[in-house]
């Protein structure tokens, strides 16, 4: 059974088609909702460019659903979409992104801290085509600060991107979100997916305010997901396309080892007469391990080739999806 409720049969559209889409995941946001569209509201009457904002509720068991209703009579920018269970931002994201007609994506919580006065100056650059993705870089007193600076420093250590802040509200070309990996929170390597890509990334300091309402959804548990997920990514930019690189010289190198000592250990037994145990063990175990890598290696090139044919029909599939006309 389908998680989703269809858009179109809850939100009535607007009457031409928006070129940016802001994605708005939501969980138990009831008290902040009306304020963040009204602001919205005010934010796209000075603007020239036709703006929607899809608000993605992410199984949201307060009064969410009840006030994006009401919303929706109110404001005909606005269409909403529900997951029935808890999916995770990664998963909102993307199936905002199924249902956005725009051709610019903007990433924005609705939370209020940050503010929708700023979207417009997230997406100017994209318009302007100065860059393929703009990333906001927190202005303020941020309360998950420490935890912010250990994420975004491993991250510059790990990957060449040219922003300072990863994990924030941004927007960028809609080709950058069919290019992304279907991977729980990997919403956060947006950027260093993006960059390793070929897509230009910049980014423009973003005020950051006190939430208006409600907690944050994240603790110091996340910590340590984030930090493999990132070994993830890093791996996958190194060599997910050709796993054997890493697992084939790994495994070659330890069957090298093995049999050199093995050589060694024969010449000693030759002159000395002296056999010597432990080194027929490293031997063994070399031999062994080198040979359980390269198989390892051999079939993740398999695993490669499966996936790259999944993107493709994935691709398709999103292609199918968008142009399909809508009752």
């Amino acid at each position: 059974m389908s998680t989703l409720s269809h858009p179109a049969a809850t939100t009535p559209r607007a009457a031409t088609r928006p070129r940016v889409s802001v994605l708005v995941p939501a969980k138990d946001e009831a008290e902040n909702l009306p304020l963040f569209v009204s602001l919205c509201a005010e934010t796209f009457k000075a603007e020239t460019v036709e703006y929607e904002v899809i608000v993605v509720d992410d199984g949201s068991r307060d009064e969410t659903p009840r006030v994006l209703a009401e919303l929706v009579r109110t404001h005909p920018f606005l269409r909403t979409v529900r997951h029935r269970a808890q999916r995770g931002i990664a998963d909102a994201l993307r199936t905002g992104f199924l249902a956005a007609r725009g051709e610019i994506l903007v990433f924005y919580p609705a939370d209020l801290q940050f503010k929708p006065e700023d979207i417009p100056r997230l997406v100017a650059p994209i318009l302007a085509d100065e860059s393929d993705m703009v990333t906001g870089y927190k202005q303020g007193v941020y309360e998950k600060a420490f935890v912010s600076r250990i994420y975004n420093g491993l991250s510059r250590a790990l990957f060449d991107v040219p922003v300072r802040d990863l994990n924030n509200v941004k927007a960028y070309r809609r080709a950058i979100m069919e290019d992304q990996p279907v991977r729980p929170d990997w919403h956060r390597f947006m950027i260093v997916l993006a960059h390793a890509k070929g897509y230009t990334v910049s980014e423009i300091p973003v005020p950051l305010y006190p939430r208006h309402a409600g907690r944050s959804k994240f603790g110091l548990s996340r910590i340590p997901v984030g930090v493999l997920d990132m070994l993830a990514v890093w791996f996958e930019l190194r060599f997910g396309q050709k796993p054997l690189l890493a697992f084939g010289m790994l495994g070659a190198g330890l069957f090298a080892l093995g049999v050199v000592a093995g050589v060694a250990a024969l010449g000693v037994l030759a002159a000395s007469g002296v056999g010597l145990r432990w080194v027929w063990t490293l031997v063994q175990t070399c031999l062994l391990l080198g040979s359980i890598f390269f198989a390892t290696g051999l079939l993740g090139e398999q695993i490669a080739v499966t996936r790259a044919e999944q993107r493709e029909l994935r691709r398709l599939l999103d292609e199918a999806t968008r142009d399909r006309p809508t009752v």
